[in-house]
């Protein structure tokens, strides 16, 4: 398997947490802003290469993401993990089944793959003859922490805990993405090496069971040292502004539609 190159271009597709920014049926500060970088959709994130496009993840809002960054293709959805605000976006990847005359590759562990075949059925059964519009067409590749090629690039998943729930990072050249997560595990440090660019999960500055706050991942960067930080997964208790003039110079809050240098 050969090295990465250079050609991946990243794109975060929606940093909020898993309520989205504005909340419903909040009148705070940051989800009334007229400051667009505070307005989160929920996480994911796009890979572009020489070769083709995947994503990370399939949030809810999907489809207003890809319209709003016009990916007009992709040939696969890698997973961090299972829950709602990451796969429930899936069917929109149906346009691009009917595209790609072919399934769109799922690249997941073996519990993901569980919980969307459960919660998508009408996706996998073969008694449904339905045209390619109708249904998404899928194939999964089921994935651990080896390493894997996709689009040209290598793909390097590492272990994460998100409260009880194992989840995964990924890695691509030097850059890695590690949303939803409260613990990295001794054996995922070493992935974290030598990184341009980092993106982890913050969620707010309190303690959470089930993710970073604040301190805890400057924390991880600390220790890390990447050249460049943002944290994601970002609840509607940190405004941007003002969140970003209390950081170190290189971590800042990502925003939705964040090109990763």
């Amino acid at each position: 398997m050969r090295e990465n190159d250079a050609s991946a271009a990243w794109t975060l597709l929606g940093t909020g947490t898993s309520m989205g920014v504005p909340m419903i049926g909040c009148r705070c500060s940051v989800c009334t802003s007229a400051n667009v970088r505070n307005q989160r959709t929920r996480a994911g994130a796009a890979v572009r290469t020489a070769a083709s496009a995947f994503l990370i993840d399939t949030p809810p809002e999907l489809r207003l993401q890809l319209v709003r960054e016009q990916i007009d293709h992709i040939e696969a959805i890698v997973f961090t993990h299972a829950h709602a605000d990451h796969i429930m976006g899936l069917d929109d990847v149906r346009i691009f089944g009917y595209k790609l005359r072919g399934a769109v590759r799922l690249y997941c562990e073996a519990e993901v793959e569980a919980i969307l075949r459960r919660t998508f059925s009408y996706a996998f059964d073969e008694a449904i003859a339905d045209s390619l519009h109708s249904r998404p067409q899928l194939e999964f590749v089921r994935i651990g922490t080896e390493p894997f090629e996709l689009a040209g690039v290598v793909v390097r998943p590492f272990r994460l805990m998100h409260g009880i729930t194992p989840v995964l990072g990924f890695r691509i050249g030097n850059v890695a993405y590690a949303t939803d997560c409260n613990a990295i595990p001794d054996e995922s440090w070493p992935l974290l090496a030598d990184l341009d660019v980092l993106v982890i999960d913050a969620l707010w500055d309190e303690p959470h069971p089930t993710h970073f706050n604040v301190a805890q991942a400057l924390e991880v960067i600390d220790r890390v040292k990447p050249r460049r930080a943002y944290l994601t997964h970002v609840s509607h208790r940190l405004d941007y502004e003002a969140t970003n003039a209390r950081l170190p110079p290189h971590v800042k809050l990502a925003h939705d539609g964040l090109q990763l240098p």
